[in-house]
């Protein structure tokens, strides 16, 4: 397959931007919209052809009844603080957790966790391309070993990202973004 050029493709990663979570509704994508999401995302660099991550679909049946046990943990805990912040995660119809897995392998972790970074942009991207609005968060329960237990994660499993999908009730804001002359170096010897 030979690389062309492609403006197009510029053109959005200069206007990209994540809608904010609580202003995601109905509809998400539909199943043939999803199914070419999850495939797009797998598309990304993976030294060792290892597929260090996978991902869980959160339809929206299964993400209330996600986010209502995470709710009676974070109720359970006396921790209204963590249960306030489920409001991301209950909003949006739907969400994908991508699950960073990495293997033993010569190839340092530290790539392999990259590659499931780059799962949770693509699935962005893919969404924002498709005219859905997206937001990739973590928060507590990415990090919390019974919120990671309710997920259903193996041992050495982790949360690279809740990317969250729906319409974008309002176009997401744009913000202030970071003057990359100031952080680019070039090497000489």
């Amino acid at each position: 397959m030979p690389i062309t050029a492609s403006p197009e493709v510029l053109d959005f990663l200069a206007r990209r931007r994540s809608a904010s979570a609580l202003t995601l509704t109905s509809p998400g994508p539909e199943a043939g919209e999803l199914d070419m999401l999850l495939r797009l995302a797998s598309r990304v660099p993976d030294h060792g052809k290892l597929t260090p991550w996978r991902m869980i679909v959160l339809e929206p049946a299964a993400k209330t009844e996600f986010a209502a046990r995470l709710e009676a943990l974070a109720l359970g805990r006396d921790d209204a603080k963590a249960a306030a912040k489920l409001a991301k995660l209950k909003t949006p119809p739907m969400g994908v957790a991508v699950i960073s897995r990495p293997r033993p392998s010569e190839i340092p972790e530290w790539e392999q966790l990259l590659s499931s970074a780059v799962v949770c942009a693509n699935l962005l991207y893919g969404a924002t391309a498709m005219g859905y609005g997206a937001n990739w968060i973590t928060d507590w329960y990415a990090y919390d070993p019974e919120a990671m237990t309710i997920l259903g994660l193996e041992a050495g499993e982790r949360v690279a990202g809740y990317v969250l999908i729906g319409t974008a009730k309002e176009p997401p804001l744009e913000r202030d973004r970071p003057d990359w002359t100031g952080l680019v170096s070039r090497w000489s010897a």
